[in-house]
Formats: structure tokens, sequence, C-alpha cells
């Protein structure tokens, strides 16, 4: 089966890959190309993960002390 393709702009990509890929045809450049989307795709952490690492990071700065007094905090910083 060949691979035709009808828009101009794709098919300059698929001849940058093929040349920078060091493939011998456009197909197999692009079946790489297809095939490296669907891994990194797959491997990709979902929103609930990457919310899940920002909550955890945020844990290990320590509990909340509900005591802090923000506004003193700051003029403390900046001496007023």
């Amino acid at each position: 089966m060949s691979l035709y393709i009808r828009d101009a702009k794709v098919n300059e990509l698929a001849d940058k890959l093929m040349h920078q890929l060091g493939t011998k045809t456009k197909t197999e450049a692009v079946r790489v190309a297809l095939e490296n989307e669907l891994k990194r795709a797959s491997e990709e952490l979902t929103l609930e993960e990457r919310v899940r690492k920002i909550q955890d990071r945020y844990a290990a700065l320590g509990p909340n002390d509900p005591d802090f007094d923000e506004k003193a905090f700051m003029d403390e910083m900046w001496e007023i």
C-alpha cells in the first residue's frame, strides 16, 4: 500500500523527516513518526496524575500553620 499525501505542507514535513531520519521512503518516516507519537501519548500523565504530583510537592512543604500572620510576615520582610 502506498502513501499519497495531498497537502503540500504535510508532504514537505514528510520529506524533511525522511531526510532527518535517513529513511528510504516517506511512508517509513511517517510510520516512525506515528509510532513515536502514539508512544509519547500513552506515556503522558493524566490530569489526575499531574495534579497529584503538585499536591504531593505542596504537602512536602510541611503542615499549614493556621496562626501564621502573613501580613505581619510581609511587613517584617519589607521593614514596614
